[in-house]
């Protein structure tokens, strides 16, 4: 029987993640550079999205970028379906590096990639990655011609490929030939299985024989996207049972809300749990006026409460109950975590190692206490009945009790001076 991991304060990441996981956390796969990004191999999973601008507006095209980045997103596709999206890549490229804004972007293909990266050599050059979709990139004659354009282009300018399949728009040809193959069976699939297959098999083959025209296969990472959960728990564990290709991971076309945030984690979090996925991408249809920074905080959340990645401190909070007298925990609660997220860009550079803090912000003395106790800090409020003051507890230890009118600020200046005392250490010395 495995040990009780040490879920303290004093407990690491890496601990937790080895008696969840076992000490093989995640499979081996070739790895793969897109710019200075790792993926695959040993690398942590990666966090990727994409800008819904159009891609001719340079400006606003940057500005999402940036936001993205800033949100924590460690690479960004864009669409490229024109020559004006082409000819407006170089620029958003550059004007990204005058801003100190160094991420990947990844070039995304569709019908005439093979034409538009002819046309325009300087977008070519400037994606750290090209996205080519199987299921569309020719038909008939013209598909095996256009496919190895695009692998040529690729080779020329040594970019990394994406062949990502979706079954929105699957290979036809494929999907006929393999339906055909099924009615021969003594005992026929069932038609998703069919499908499944042929998703499947678009990814591979065309990886394949990408790897055929030059390309190298530490320079491929495949995908095959569907939008049920179910099926694509299935696709992927056959994906990387036939394939050592790095594998990006992602429900397509997941949907708005809370519909497609619980879609996307249940299904992601059955395949990371097994060890499946290099990099990962939220496909969420933003709420009406929300930024589009949420599908990379959603990614950030899943990856960190798998205990996978470290990114933000995250704020352990009680839902509330008769117990609590107020609101006034939950809103301390949502304080704390919109100020430690904040702070993060800056902490990531001034105080390494923030990212892994935990904090807890409590309600009553049921559970208060003993949440406090087990984060770096915390703090438990008074419920009904109890005593108007709130214990702090500092490295599992009460360290003070606060009292009056302006507990939420003097606990987030807490929160900042244990920052600074425990994680400013290394920094000073240097």
């Amino acid at each position: 029987m495995n040990a009780t991991p040490d879920t303290t304060h004093a407990g690491t990441l890496q601990s937790l993640q080895e008696w969840a996981f076992g000490p093989a956390l995640r499979r081996a796969t070739r790895q793969v550079m897109v710019g200075k990004v790792a993926v695959g191999g040993d690398a942590p999973v990666v966090v990727q999205s994409m800008t819904n601008t159009d891609t001719a507006d340079v400006d606003g095209t940057v500005r999402q970028v940036a936001a993205l980045w800033r949100a924590g997103s460690e690479m960004v596709r864009i669409t490229v379906n024109n020559p004006e999206s082409a000819a407006a890549v170089p620029r958003i490229v550059e004007k990204l590096a005058m801003m100190g804004v160094e991420v990947p972007i990844i070039g995304d293909f569709h019908y005439n990639g093979h034409q538009l990266l002819a046309g325009e050599p300087a977008c070519a050059e400037a994606l750290a990655k090209y996205r080519i979709n199987p299921g569309n990139v020719g038909f008939g004659r013209k598909k095996d011609l256009q496919f190895a354009q695009l692998i040529e282009f690729a080779m020329k300018y040594d970019k990394p490929v994406r062949i990502g399949a979706n079954w929105g728009s699957l290979d036809q040809s494929l999907a006929t030939a393999l339906m055909d193959e099924n009615a021969q069976r003594a005992e026929p699939w069932d038609a998703g299985r069919v499908l499944r297959e042929a998703l499947i098999r678009s990814a591979i083959d065309s990886a394949e024989r990408a790897v055929e025209l030059g390309l190298g296969r530490d320079r491929i990472i495949l995908s095959a996207k569907v939008s049920g959960v179910q099926e694509l728990i299935a696709v992927y564990r056959d994906l990387s049972a036939r394939s050592d290709f790095a594998l990006h991971l992602g429900l397509t076309e997941a949907g708005i809300g809370s519909k497609g945030i619980v879609a996307s984690s249940a299904a992601l979090a059955v395949l990371m749990q097994e060890g499946i996925g290099d990099t990962i991408r939220i496909s969420l249809t933003p709420e009406p006026g929300a930024p589009r920074t949420q599908e990379v905080v959603v990614a950030q959340e899943l990856l960190q409460t798998m205990g996978l990645r470290a990114f933000t401190p995250m704020v352990t909070a009680c839902p509330g109950c008769g117990r609590t007298t107020s609101e006034f925990f939950q809103e301390l609660a949502k304080v704390v975590q919109e100020h430690v997220r904040a702070k993060m860009p800056e902490w990531k550079i001034t105080r390494p190692g923030a990212e892994h803090m935990t904090l807890a912000v409590m309600g009553c003395v049921v559970n208060g206490p003993g949440e406090s106790r087990h984060a770096d800090i915390g703090i438990s409020l008074p419920g009904t009945g109890e005593a108007p003051s709130a214990p702090v507890f500092v490295d599992g230890e009460k360290a003070m009790t606060l009292r009056g009118e302006n507990i939420a600020h003097e606990f987030v200046a807490l929160v900042d001076a244990y920052v600074d005392r425990r994680y400013g250490a290394a920094v000073r010395a240097d």
